[in-house]
């Protein structure tokens, strides 16, 4: 079983993963990798001595193309699994991003990025992501109009 949890803030050393709700054009951007069929939203791994910001930054860039756009910060996020009795959790950073330019082919392990009205069928993290997605419009982060890569 698979936990989410939203937190305001963290230690900034527990952060392991940036994740990246984004839109252009009033429409989610989502990523297919390329060794699977399901969509998910942009997001990996921080690189050892990485702030959480460039993190996110290099990652949407990385498998959305992305090279015009604003981001802010949501909030921490942690996803808690259960193996062997015990519970793990794992933080990350979730942010809201608005894409006005991509690049024309994509140079990772992204196979294809989808524009999409409402949300995909298939998911990568069916108990993750679209949690994560809720918790944007919760917030009221997709109705707000970002400055060019500012942070509020």
């Amino acid at each position: 079983m698979i936990k989410v949890k939203f937190y305001d803030n963290i230690e900034d050393n527990l952060l392991k993963y940036a994740v990246i709700v984004a839109r252009t054009d009033g429409k989610w951007v989502f990523c297919r990798h390329r060794d699977r069929n399901t969509w998910e939203v942009p997001g990996g791994h921080r690189e050892a001595g990485e702030n959480i910001l460039d993190t996110a930054r290099r990652e949407l860039h990385e498998e959305t193309g992305a090279l015009d756009f604003r981001i802010v910060p949501v909030c921490v996020y942690s996803v808690i699994s259960e193996e062997g009795g015990s519970e793990n959790e794992i933080f990350g950073m979730l942010y809201y991003a608005e894409i006005d330019v991509f690049e024309k082919e994509l140079h990772s392990e992204i196979k294809e990025i989808s524009r999409m009205d409402g949300m995909p069928e298939n998911w990568t993290y069916p108990e993750i992501q679209p949690r994560l997605i809720e918790e944007v419009v919760r917030r009221n982060f997709s109705e707000v109009h970002l400055e060019n890569d500012r942070e509020v």
